[in-house]
């Protein structure tokens, strides 16, 4: 028997048996029940979700700012383009990148429209919206829906994202339930968690921001938008 006769022989003996749904029990592993016993708890009100969404990301060496409504957007992205002194940005059409697209005044590389590759990655930061912001992990919840499609959250050194606070869920189940009830069942092409800006820790374990994507991440979540 070859190698390749022997791996493929394993997978047809694994697939005989079946996986298990979320929720399901493990055996002799012990992880029955209720799959949020087995996660890290999160409190119940707005402001404990929100705290600690703030304190993960910040330990995630993610910024999250907070503002209370369009002008403070406005102030805040501003704040940031004269920061790390942008010339050009990649952003998508949306409800809230469309306001803060007018405010910044900047030279635009439009994702959701027929673009140059090599445009978007000299943009000095993509600015997205998301489908949602997780408690529990520090995470943005995004797709090619919701951020642009697939590059922009990607290939700029500095992703922006935009929130409002309503899109803060507790937990990965409340993100996948959200997921599901928002696009089933034609879920979108891409779907990711950005817990973070890339980082590796494959060289000496020594920490390196921006080895596969962006070097920064800024989180701008906004308390109204009307």
């Amino acid at each position: 028997m070859t190698s390749k006769e022997e791996i493929l022989g394993r997978i047809r003996e694994a697939l005989k048996e079946e996986a298990l749904l979320p929720g399901q029990g493990h055996g002799d592993h012990g992880l029955t029940g209720a799959p949020r016993q087995w996660l890290p708890k999160v409190g119940p009100s707005a402001g404990e979700r929100l705290a600690l969404f703030q304190a993960m990301a910040k330990d995630l060496k993610a910024e999250v700012i907070l503002v209370r409504d369009r002008a403070e957007l406005a102030l805040s992205l501003q704040r940031l383009r004269d920061a790390g002194q942008w010339k050009k940005i990649g952003i998508h059409s949306g409800l809230l990148t469309d306001f803060v697209g007018d405010a910044l005044g900047l030279s635009q590389c439009h994702t959701d429209r027929s673009y140059d590759v090599h445009e978007l990655e000299r943009c000095d930061a993509g600015i997205t919206e998301c489908d949602g912001l997780i408690a529990q992990t520090g995470s943005v919840l995004v797709t090619s829906r919701s951020a642009g499609g697939r590059a922009l959250s990607v290939l700029p050194p500095h992703h922006v994202v935009l929130a409002r606070m309503e899109q803060l869920v507790p937990d990965l189940l409340e993100a996948f339930a959200l997921l599901k009830q928002k696009h089933s069942p034609n879920y979108p092409s891409f779907i990711s968690l950005i817990t973070g800006p890339s980082r590796t820790g494959d060289i000496e374990r020594i920490l390196v921001l921006g080895a596969h994507g962006p070097k920064l991440l800024t989180i701008v979540v906004v308390e109204s938008f009307e």
